[in-house]
């Protein structure tokens, strides 16, 4: 199913929503494909008709784990928002992700030659918050997941900009605000957390340098 936009927040959009590559249900489409033949060679045999019942058996299982794996890849998300990395998983039970963009500091692939053939690859993301360090596997074409990661996280850095230009542009009586004023709006926006301690510094500095 798709992201549930319940989950998002006020202005928040969706750049990505992805499922777990194909390559996901390999083993149990394997085990299905040479269970079912094996089932029709000993159906087909006279001699070996004992073994039909655990053949069949065999067949149950491996639709079973089938089954269990495609509630798994159904119920898997992979997303790339405007603000963050979102993943979540779990058929009876849930767990996710989250990464804000302004956290995320580097992003790695990963491919086989193999996975680079079928467009699958493993996806490495290295971040400023709890987590630190995520893995993910079975991603499709991690390649342009990687850039499209890249662009929300500039794109994100540009409204954030944008922000707090208006902000500090702003004024009741439509001039510019003073000096001291705009440090103090900066030093707001700051303990909001929509401006880092670097980027207050260095603005305040600006700020001053003008005085």
């Amino acid at each position: 199913m798709a992201f549930p936009k319940k989950l998002l927040r006020e202005n928040e959009g969706v750049a990505l929503d992805l499922r777990p590559h194909w390559w996901f249900f390999a083993p149990p489409l394997f085990a299905l494909v040479g269970a079912i033949v094996l089932g029709a060679l000993v159906w087909a045999g006279t001699d070996i008709s004992w073994l039909q019942v655990p053949v069949g058996v065999v067949i149950l299982v491996c639709l079973l784990w089938f089954g269990v794996r495609y509630a798994r890849w159904a119920t898997t998300n992979f997303v790339v928002t405007t603000d963050r990395l979102i993943y979540r998983s779990g058929v009876l039970s849930k767990s996710g992700i989250e990464i804000p963009l302004e956290r995320v500091n580097t992003v790695h692939f990963s491919q086989s030659i193999f996975e680079r053939i079928v467009g699958s690859g493993d996806l490495v993301i290295e971040s400023a918050s709890e987590q630190g360090r995520q893995a993910f596997s079975n991603v499709n074409h991690p390649d342009a997941v990687q850039n499209e990661i890249h662009r929300q996280m500039e794109e994100n850095e540009n409204r954030k900009f944008d922000r707090v230009s208006a902000s500090l542009g702003s004024a009741d009586d439509g001039r510019e605000a003073s000096i001291p004023a705009q440090i103090r709006e900066l030093d707001e926006l700051r303990k909001q957390g929509l401006v880092s301690e670097a980027e207050f510094a260095a603005k305040k500095q600006q700020l001053l340098d003008r005085m």
